[in-house]
């Protein structure tokens, strides 16, 4: 997760340094034709070389860090700056924007011992470029490291399934934590986001064989409660028909007529049915009207053959 950077101490050619040098040259030049002596061409152009180390710039979201004689005097930019060349030199440019990195944790084991691997993002930049450039050697490098250890070590204080279902809680925790290590460097981490956690290929099948037995254990107890709702229903139904044979009735001639709806229908119905609720002549009619019916048709056939 190294964030490259600028060359701390490599020139920086700029318009300002050219027209430095260029301006020398030219002045030099007019001096040799005036003169008709090269040294002040020599001594110009000297000059020039030497003075076009001094303008430095910075872009927007850059500071430079100088040091005098390797003495900390300050950050300097955005913008045109200048420095006192061979005295002062540019040890860093911090860059200040949001920058996002990616880490990882690899075979991990969590805290009921499942090795996991785990890929996040880290979003985080620098507000402090003086504790950037002075209290760490390479910040960048350094936030990678303190990301990777805070992340394998919470990953070993936490559980399987609370790292799979907790997932903002545990990226607030590593925000905190990440944060906390990297604030003495000027560094503050805005957000962390985890982006995948991958589990062995045998714990995932076990994983959707518990699934699915819940599943069905659930769609079992539903059923349960459903054939409950029926038996009530019809409990209550009992009730009204007990106290009111007339519909009763009604209901076994509706059932009979559902039943002999289709020709060459068969109905099985308990005899304690005929019995209790009046049907065997109901039957009887019914199926006198069905031979009826089916005589009828035959006879049809013949005639018609």
């Amino acid at each position: 997760m190294f964030v490259p950077r600028r060359p701390e101490n490599a020139p920086r050619v700029n318009v300002v340094a050219l027209a430095i040098l260029l301006g020398s040259i030219a002045l030099g030049s007019a001096a040799l034709v005036a003169t008709g002596s090269p040294l002040p061409l020599i001594v110009l152009v000297i000059a020039g070389v030497v003075g076009m180390q001094s303008p430095r710039i910075a872009q927007q979201w850059e500071r430079a860090v100088v040091l005098r004689l390797g003495r900390f005097i300050g950050l300097r930019g955005p913008g045109l700056f200048w420095i006192v060349p061979f005295q002062d030199t540019v040890s860093s440019w911090i860059d200040q924007r949001t920058i996002t990195s990616n880490f990882a944790a690899e075979q991990t084991l969590t805290s009921d011992t499942v090795p996991v691997s785990v890929d996040a993002v880290l979003f985080w930049m620098v507000h402090d470029a003086e504790k950037a450039a002075l209290e760490v050697q390479e910040y960048a490098q350094a936030v990678s490291w303190a990301a990777q250890t805070a992340l394998r070590d919470i990953i070993g204080r936490t559980a399987l399934t609370d790292l799979l279902r907790g997932r903002e809680k545990i990226e607030q925790e590593l925000q905190t934590l990440i944060d906390a290590r990297s604030n003495p460097w000027g560094v503050t981490v805005q957000s962390v986001e985890m982006r995948d956690v991958v589990i062995p290929a045998a714990l995932q099948d076990a994983m959707s064989r518990e699934a699915q037995a819940a599943r069905e254990k659930q769609a079992r107890i539903i059923l349960g409660e459903a054939e409950l709702a029926i038996a009530h229903s019809f409990s209550e139904a009992a009730k009204e028909y007990h106290n009111n044979p007339t519909a009763l009735h009604l209901r076994a001639m509706n059932m009979l007529y559902e039943g002999l709806k289709e020709k060459g229908a068969l109905m099985l119905i308990p005899s304690s049915a005929v019995e209790s609720m009046g049907m065997g002549g109901l039957m009887g009619a019914a199926a006198l009207q069905q031979q009826q019916i089916t005589g009828g048709s035959g006879n049809g056939g013949k005639e018609s053959k």
